[in-house]
């Protein structure tokens, strides 16, 4: 199908041609030119930069994939195009590069920056990803985003504070384990203490075994942040016992995560493993336990916990205020926007909204304007109400 179609996006006319060239090309175009100039705020007015983000990727760490390259990552960027303009009425351009040191990524993103209204960052290598996204962050005037930290660690939060509401205890109180120590799970740590999840409730383990004080290798890397902040535990069976939920992002399974250990959980555990395309647990295997709530990163399975129901509709949120960042209140807001949302559910089992229903994404997306705008990121501010009614013209949902 991809060879057939030769690619999954265009770019098409939004206006008519024959006949109107003096407006939208010479001379007419020469009054917005001029327009921009005097005042460069009317670029988000008179250009389609209100409504545009790039997808940036060096294809240093794609998918299950690794390190493929910028011409390989190209597919995945364009179908993460396709998912921005589905879901939230986003028109988002793939762009991939050579540019693999930091700096120069840093660089290049700064360079093309004036086209864009906001920034996905895309299949990056860590530990770069952290610092990449951190500089970016507070050096660009527009939103910068990178899914594979903050999408999965966003709709992991959302998913996790609907299944301790599903399984009836408090999550600021719980014992909770992170498998897997990458870009999602370092994040995911970063957002649950932000959520109010005290960082001494929570176990980090990487392929070594916990993550601690301990492990004097880890200074001067990300990690260390971990060890310093994290709970203890002397090893895996410890870090599970007496555990409430564990988020694995970590490597594929079958058998990444062993059954007696969800064994060694406290009663109606809760069970994330997202790996893809083999979760680290068969949900099956995980019921057998005594998992009570188990999710995946599939779509096959039950509660799929998937990053597409966080950044189309996010991103819609702050492009149609004009905001200059996301920042931490706006991401808590998209998740307790999806979680409440998510709650309609619960009577069938589940604890997170499917893809296809696609009000969440209005949902979502109009909390994420309001909270924009709240917190004086906003360039534009706009009614509630009238928030939703564009919202669902550009997503493409009827209330």
């Amino acid at each position: 199908m991809h060879r057939k179609h030769k690619g999954k996006i265009e770019v098409r006319p939004k206006v008519p041609v024959d006949g109107h060239l003096h407006i939208w090309y010479t001379p007419g175009v020469a009054e917005a030119v001029k327009a921009i100039k005097e005042n460069p705020g009317e670029v988000f007015e008179l250009t389609w930069r209100w409504n545009t983000v790039a997808v940036v990727s060096d294809g240093t760490r794609v998918l299950g994939l690794g390190n493929v390259g910028p011409e390989a990552a190209l597919p995945v960027m364009e179908g993460k195009a396709l998912l921005f303009k589905y879901y939230g009425g986003v028109d988002a351009v793939p762009i991939v590069h050579r540019a693999r040191d930091p700096e120069k990524f840093i660089d290049f993103v700064k360079t093309i920056e004036p086209s864009f209204g906001g920034i996905n960052l895309e299949d990056i290598s860590s530990p770069k990803c952290f610092y990449i996204l951190d500089r970016l962050r507070e050096e660009l005037e527009i939103p910068v985003w990178h899914d594979d930290q903050q999408g999965t660690a966003a709709v992991s939060l959302a998913a996790l504070i609907n299944a301790f509401k599903y399984v009836g205890k408090d999550m600021k109180r719980a014992k909770i384990v992170l498998f897997g120590a990458g870009a999602a799970n370092f994040a995911l740590f970063r957002l649950l203490q932000a959520y109010g999840v005290p960082a001494r409730n929570v176990i980090v383990v990487d392929s070594k075994g916990p993550i601690t004080l301990e492990r004097e290798e880890l200074k001067g890397t990300y990690k260390w942040e971990i060890a310093e902040r994290a709970g203890y535990a002397k090893d895996i069976e410890n870090a599970f016992k007496g555990a409430d939920a564990v988020v694995a992002a970590s490597k594929p399974g079958p058998g990444t995560i062993k059954k007696e250990w969800v064994q060694l959980m406290n009663n109606d555990a809760i069970v994330f493993a997202l790996a893809n395309p083999i979760p680290e647990i068969h949900p099956d295997e995980a019921r057998e336990a005594g998992a009570k709530v188990v999710a995946t990163g599939r779509s096959d399975f039950p509660n799929q916990v998937n990053n597409s129901l966080v950044f189309p509709a996010l991103f819609r949120g702050v492009l149609s205020v004009r905001a200059r960042k996301i920042t931490d209140g706006i991401v808590l807001k998209a998740v307790e926007a999806l979680a409440s949302y998510s709650e309609r559910y619960f009577d069938q089992g589940l604890i997170i909204a499917p893809m296809s229903d696609r009000e969440v994404f209005v949902h979502e997306a109009v909390e994420v304007g309001v909270e924009a705008i709240r917190e004086g990121v906003a360039r534009r501010r706009v009614p509630k109400e009238e928030l939703e009614s564009e919202v669902r013209e550009l997503v493409g949902v009827k209330k």
